[in-house]
């Protein structure tokens, strides 16, 4: 520890939670033991099934892990996890994270979402003596609430007082895209001088197999064209489109294979609606092992949004999409975050969301051009290994510290 700097990491999710937010916050937590003391208050592993895993049981936990101090609270986990009941479940948990011990504090990070939880551990960072602490914004509540359509005026009115007073009120606040930062300056008054961009990075090491080798351990069939879309299944993720993209494909006797792969509040819904096509595949969420084999497996990584999601969120799968080498083809807003990311990148196709038929013939017309997929797939992995690297990140947030903790200027050079 060699700045004698204590650091408290305020956050939902964390380690096992396998996608989400969970894998960055565990990662931060682990790299600045390398140079600080490290306790992290978050919850018990409950993501992206939002039912606790089964072996972790009890109201409050402590533990060591690579060094950080590990403490969870419990908290009520509603599936699914919309409106009023994502707002409880916030609440409930902010409270038992502010009156949980928390140990010295010499600098703090929140990670929102949760955006409540997060206002509710700010307070407690004010008084009696006001610690100085940064904001991590991974996805943009209000404007999620806005492009998903959940929640009425009045509760999109509340949140937006809620996350404008965090961010206001934070010694410096975090975006993971240019965009994000954009929009939290505009449109949620965060101050330019103390807002920064640190890009979430790959915590995904890609596989060592090639496609029909890392085919063969999963026992995939080697002869099919798999487009396959990894991480939460959820309602930001829109994936009505891509089981209605496999059903019409099963109709019309097309050439290729969805694969579903993890688990969320809208996969039995899913499910259902799929009724059995064998065009469409659920696969449980794998192992960390395995699951560099499924992406290096597939010929197509999607990334499928809900028509309106634009402005929210950076999805932490395109991170392990580039690492992977393969070709990613995203059904998006064409003005969206992701949709800048593809074509700065140049590691993909974008087609817009919201159309089984659109989203079925792009993906048959990219499996037929071999050569656009093998230039997306090495453009995604010059990218990765250019823009991000974990070290990079680690190096930018022990400066944000730095600046939270007034050793020294803002560095410019992180908001770009």
């Amino acid at each position: 520890m060699a700045s004698g700097r204590n650091v408290t990491l305020l956050a939902l999710n964390y380690s096992p939670e396998p996608t989400g937010n969970a894998p960055y916050t565990t990662a931060l937590a682990r790299r600045l033991v390398e140079n600080s003391g490290v306790t992290a208050v978050t919850g018990f592993p409950h993501y992206p099934q939002w039912s606790r895993y089964a072996e972790y049981p009890g109201l409050y936990a402590r533990s060591e892990d690579q060094g950080v101090d590990l403490r969870r609270v419990a908290h009520w986990i509603p599936n699914p996890p919309r409106g009023l009941k994502r707002l409880l479940s916030e609440l409930h948990f902010g409270l038992h994270q502010m009156n949980s011990p928390w140990g010295r504090t010499d600098a703090a990070i929140l990670v929102s979402p949760a955006l409540f939880a997060s206002a509710l551990c700010a307070v407690r960072l004010r008084f009696p003596r006001r610690i100085p602490h940064a904001v991590w914004v991974q996805d943009l509540y209000t404007h999620g609430m806005m492009e998903t359509g959940e929640g009425s005026s009045i509760a999109v009115r509340i949140a937006k007082t809620v996350e404008r007073w965090l961010l206001k009120h934070a010694d410096a606040v975090v975006a993971i895209h240019p965009a994000m930062r954009e929009r939290m300056i505009r449109d949620l008054g965060a101050d330019p001088d103390r807002t920064f961009v640190i890009r979430n990075w790959s915590h995904v090491s890609p596989s060592p197999r090639r496609r029909d080798d890392a085919r063969a351990r999963l026992g995939w069939d080697p002869a099919a064209r798999i487009v396959l879309h990894s991480g939460n299944m959820g309602r930001k993720q829109g994936l009505t489109t891509v089981v209605e993209a496999a059903r019409l494909a099963h109709q019309r006797g097309d050439d290729v294979q969805f694969i579903l792969l993890g688990d969320g509040a809208e996969r039995a819904e899913l499910e259902s609606l799929a009724d059995g096509a064998p065009t469409l595949r659920f696969i449980d969420p794998l192992s960390d092992e395995l699951f560099p084999d499924a992406l290096a497996a597939a010929d197509v990584l999607l990334v499928n949004e809900l028509p309106g999601v634009k402005e929210m969120a950076a999805p932490s799968k395109l991170t392990s999409y580039f690492a992977a080498e393969r070709p990613v083809l995203a059904a998006v807003d064409p003005e969206g975050i992701v949709a800048g990311i593809l074509r700065e990148s140049q590691a993909g196709r974008i087609t817009p969301s919201g159309d089984p038929h659109g989203l079925l013939d792009a993906a048959l017309e990219y499996l037929e051009d071999s050569d656009a997929l093998d230039a997306a797939a090495l453009a995604g992995a010059a990218y990765w290994r250019s823009h991000l690297s974990e070290d990079a990140a680690i190096k930018s947030w022990l400066e944000v510290l730095d600046v939270v903790t007034q050793r020294k200027t803002a560095p410019g050079t992180l908001a770009s």
